[in-house]
């Protein structure tokens, strides 16, 4: 039997999980009263995401806590327009995250950009015209 396809927590290893908790609280984003002072968790639209130090992250997993850089993994955050997007990258910007690429159109005809969180993971903020969306705001791929 296929494994059931879904992710259903994203943590991601900070610096400061009170620091890093701020930042997404000033985009309008809501702490869990099931957050403890070490973990933060934040409900999404069918994800959580969750704060926790990165070395107690790194612990957990049994692996090395290594310096901090291109992990080789973003996420994305897609919009349903290039106005859309705009907005979001201004209001992740006023909210502290830093500017990567400022939104443009891009080679495979959609509209991207980049902003880093406090810990320097990135957010593609995105609008692809040629993947829907439901009523939900989930992206709708092709069978």
């Amino acid at each position: 039997m296929p494994i059931d396809r879904r992710v259903s927590l994203i943590t991601l290893g900070v610096s400061d999980v009170s620091v890093s908790t701020a930042f997404y609280e000033r985009l309008g984003w809501v702490k869990s009263s099931a957050s403890q002072d070490a973990i933060t968790f934040i409900q999404l639209k069918g994800t959580v995401l969750a704060l926790f130090s990165r070395s107690a992250l790194a612990d957990d997993a049994g692996v090395t806590n290594t310096e901090t850089g291109f992990s080789g993994v973003t996420l994305a955050h897609n919009l349903g327009s290039e106005a859309a997007v705009d907005d979001t990258f201004a209001e992740f910007v006023r909210s502290g995250a830093q500017p990567v690429k400022p939104p443009h159109k891009v080679f495979w005809g959609g509209y991207s950009s980049y902003v880093a969180d406090p810990d320097g993971h990135l957010w593609e903020i995105a609008y692809n015209p040629f993947v829907p969306m439901d009523d939900d705001g989930h992206l709708v791929l092709p069978e």
